[in-house]
């Protein structure tokens, strides 16, 4: 597989109140490869949305992208577009799905209209043949008499619905890379389950590269082909999805997946997490996991590198280079 999209050192900050600025995404390094499925997973305030919006230059005012960060699509540096050319990469190279579609959705204009203004924003076609082009898109993605609904504006649409017309919006330019910031929030599970097929089986026909970010760990397991953990701002764990879901080494990771209900095995309470994601603005020193840990380690109040777990497997915990430790 050959490389679509290389992020690394990726820092974006916001300034605060009292002076100075925080940095929501700090340090964040991963890539994507042509036709493959990456998880992004973790809490929310982890800063997964934050970095989909970074890579399309989407960081709203007054947050920045600070220097040193790297966004490559192919050979073009996307830090360094401005204008008309970072417009050409915004849906027709990379196409995103919102978290919900009735706030991404313009409520006074009709599904078709909205699915062929993307179409005619990077293709020379004409207003006929950009509505059969959406008429096409909303067949694809399985919305039933696509005919009747191209002229529906979003609130006469089911939830599913409306997320099935973002997601052939966010496909009208036929892009290299979908990002999938939780795309089944707020849908029941037999939507979930329609929504993921059609993801899966357009990604098959159009060979598209997927970030998925989500923190439903059971969508992970059976779509993902890698999975990247991040915690405060910073990746801890990074795996193939197998190896990941074999062997969980971060002990956040070991509290995800702790924590989610299974349907073999005793039954008992599930085991939570302590506590909850701290602030940008309230990260401890050392390692950010090290109060919520289950685990003392004697360097845990140094920051630890992404550090080798295993065959392509890392983690940024200090256990993976030294297992002298002690349980709370």
């Amino acid at each position: 597989m050959s490389r679509v999209l290389e992020v690394a050192d990726l820092r974006v900050s916001f300034p605060i109140a009292v002076g100075g600025r925080v940095q929501p995404v700090d340090g964040v390094s991963f890539s994507l490869q042509r036709g493959e499925t990456l998880a992004l997973v973790g809490e929310s305030g982890c800063g997964k949305s934050l970095t989909s919006l970074a890579l399309l230059r989407l960081v709203p005012p007054p947050g920045r992208i600070e220097s040193g960060s790297t966004i490559r699509l192919g050979d073009i540096d996307l830090l360094s577009l401005q204008g008309e050319a970072l417009r050409r990469v915004r849906g027709r190279r990379i196409g995103m799905i919102f978290q919900d579609p009735m706030t991404s959705l313009n409520p006074v204009f009709r599904v078709g209209d909205q699915i062929a203004e993307g179409v005619r924003a990077h293709f020379p076609v004409s207003r006929r043949e950009a509505r059969d082009r959406a008429l096409h898109l909303l067949a694809e993605v399985g919305i039933p008499d696509p005919a009747a609904r191209l002229d529906s504006y979003p609130h006469q649409l089911s939830g599913g619905m409306r997320q099935r017309v973002m997601i052939a919006i966010a496909l009208a330019a036929e892009p290299e890379i979908l990002i999938a910031d939780e795309p089944t929030t707020a849908l029941d599970v037999t939507v979930q389950a329609q929504i993921l097929e059609v993801l899966d089986r357009l990604q098959a026909s159009h060979g598209m590269a997927v970030l998925l970010i989500t923190h439903d760990l059971g969508i992970v397991a059976g779509r993902a082909d890698r999975v990247a953990v991040m915690y405060a701002g910073q990746i801890v764990e990074e795996a193939p999805t197998p190896e990941l879901f074999a062997h969980p080494s971060h002990p956040y990771t070991q509290g995800l997946f702790a924590s989610v209900p299974r349907l073999t095995g005793p039954v008992g309470r599930l085991t939570p997490i302590k506590g909850s994601v701290p602030p940008p603005g309230a990260w401890p020193g050392g390692c950010r996991f090290r109060p919520r840990c289950p685990i003392v380690h004697p360097r845990s109040e140094e920051m630890p590198p992404l550090l080798d777990a295993g065959a392509d497997h890392r983690m940024r915990c200090w256990l993976a280079a030294d297992q002298s430790a002690t349980v709370r």
